[in-house]
């Protein structure tokens, strides 16, 4: 295990070898202004491994996990690559700053709590809330997950530890019909009770401050699941008057502005406005990935288009698609049930109603995104073990053997087709969304990529201490520095902001 934790000394001689990039101190503690987000990064994976070795050495000091990030495999990953790091010399264990967060039970966890509700043993005050997914934020299921935690990163002290999305609760109390005024008090109390014990584990050393992840951070007061920042500093202050409660975690983007639009603590602040008067640590996440109703818009690259993608020729493949489909149903069907049971031709029927579908619904599927999960995730799959079924039907039609490649050949056109609407469309609006941010404030002008045009507008902004960015391979890492390697004059920004969320 090592030991030690960020310092002042440690985390400010850091940047000397790196003058170029931008960085915020806050509590004594110096951060680069975007910092390794690790959701989707696992130990195995040398690319993976490859990126956060490179940010270390670039100028990147703040590394983002969870407990339930890859199951665990994430911090794996985070106290692999720290460990050779400092081990060769490169890195020393007082420069960097270390986040975890703990509550989810999913995966390992979930099947633990599985196993000791069977056995009668069940964490206390855990929130069911659907299957295979699980919530507690009790001091007994803490210990467990910090336990765990220090032992995956191998370390002796987290930097920060927060409560990861503890709104759950409420989102189970609303599906339960609790009056909201009864929820959030049994919600602020149980985080009362987190926080006391999050006390101890300060005083033990295990970690240095705490505080809370959390999606609701920049609702509006009369959403059911806000978490309101004012209620939490309260809980905070009567624990102790001496409280390391100094983290907070929330969502912000180009997209989804509420943390500095929104008015939704007392005395016309905002969440950014409250954060910053109390000096807090604010870590933003999703920086890249924003949430427009139910669609999730990737706020990256700019895809690329080839000619005018027209709409009229995807109906026209979506028809000669429904077309073969059918042929080859009808085929299907044609067999006697002896040699094909009728159950096993109704579901080769169900496999092969791409057609249908996309006839119905191929406009509607929101985003680039959206539509790219769709297609590799239902459409393709369904066809491949349709044609795979198919190709291992000796009972199968003589003339209809050469559909199977007709329909091969037509299913990628008319998927090929579709995506090449859907990118276009994204195309055009992403980017009217970078024309908007620069038009928003000059300062967030000059980005090469519309990923750093949405870092910059972040951490230009007063109360932004760290931007957490996805860097899975080493082509993001340069795309961050680059941006991180700027200067910029931070700002509250309030009109800019407000602008740009009139343009949503």
């Amino acid at each position: 295990m090592i030991s030690g934790y960020a310092t002042k000394s440690g985390t400010a001689n850091y940047f000397k070898a790196f003058p170029t990039v931008q960085t915020n101190t806050i509590n004594d503690l110096t951060c680069s202004q975007a910092g390794f987000g690790s959701y989707r990064t696992v130990l195995n994976d040398v690319v993976h491994q490859q990126a956060l070795a490179q940010s270390l050495r670039s100028g990147i000091n703040l590394i983002d996990t969870s407990s339930n990030y890859g199951d665990g495999a994430s911090e794996e990953l985070i106290g692999s690559v720290i460990g050779d790091q400092i081990a060769a010399g490169r890195l020393s264990r007082e420069q960097i700053i270390v986040v975890t967060k703990g509550g989810y039970l999913q995966g390992e966890n979930y099947a633990i709590s599985q196993a000791r509700t069977a056995e009668g043993k069940p964490w206390l005050d855990l929130v069911r809330y659907s299957q295979g997914l699980e919530h507690c934020i009790h001091p007994e299921f803490l210990k467990d997950q910090l336990d765990r935690s220090l032992s995956r990163l191998g370390l002796e002290t987290a930097d920060v530890f927060l409560l990861h999305n503890p709104e759950y609760f409420l989102g189970w109390a609303k599906k339960a019909d609790i009056e909201v005024a009864e929820a959030r008090a049994e919600y602020y109390q149980r985080i009362k009770q987190a926080f006391k014990y999050l006390e101890t584990e300060v005083k033990s050393g295990r970690i240095k401050r705490y505080g809370i992840s959390s999606n609701s951070f920049p609702n509006y007061p009369d959403s059911y699941d806000f978490t309101s920042l004012e209620k939490v500093l309260e809980v905070a202050e009567s624990v102790s008057a001496d409280h390391h409660f100094e983290v907070i975690q929330f969502p912000m983007n180009l997209l989804e502005t509420g943390p500095a639009t929104a008015i939704n603590q007392s005395n016309g602040r905002t969440l950014l406005d409250l954060a910053h008067e109390k000096g807090l640590m604010t870590l933003i996440n999703r920086p890249l990935n924003g949430v427009v109703g139910n669609n999730l818009i990737r706020l990256a690259k700019l895809p690329m288009v080839k000619g005018n993608p027209d709409p009229d020729e995807a109906e026209g493949w979506i028809e000669k698609l429904t077309e073969i489909e059918g042929r080859l149903q009808q085929a299907m069907f044609s067999i006697p049930d002896e040699k094909v049971p009728f159950r096993t031709k109704q579901e080769f029927a169900a496999t092969t109603a791409g057609g249908r579908l996309l006839k119905q619904r191929w406009e509607g599927f929101g985003t680039f995104s959206n539509w790219k999960d769709i297609r590799s995730g239902y459409l393709e799959p369904r066809a491949n073990f349709a044609i795979q079924f198919l190709n291992n039907r000796p009972e199968l039609p003589e003339e209809a053997v050469p559909w199977i490649l007709e329909y091969k050949e037509i299913l990628e056109n008319t998927l090929d087709t579709i995506s090449a609407v859907y990118r276009a469309q994204e195309a055009g609006m992403l980017t009217t969304i970078k024309m908007n941010s620069e038009t928003a404030d000059d300062a967030w002008r000059g980005g090469k990529t519309l990923s750093q045009t949405a870092v910059r507008a972040l951490r230009s902004t007063a109360g932004v201490s760290c931007v957490l960015v996805g860097m899975r391979q080493s082509k993001y890492v340069d795309d961050v520095l680059t941006e991180i390697s700027q200067p910029i004059e931070i700002q509250k920004r309030p009109m800019s902001w407000a602008n740009l969320a009139k343009q949503i």
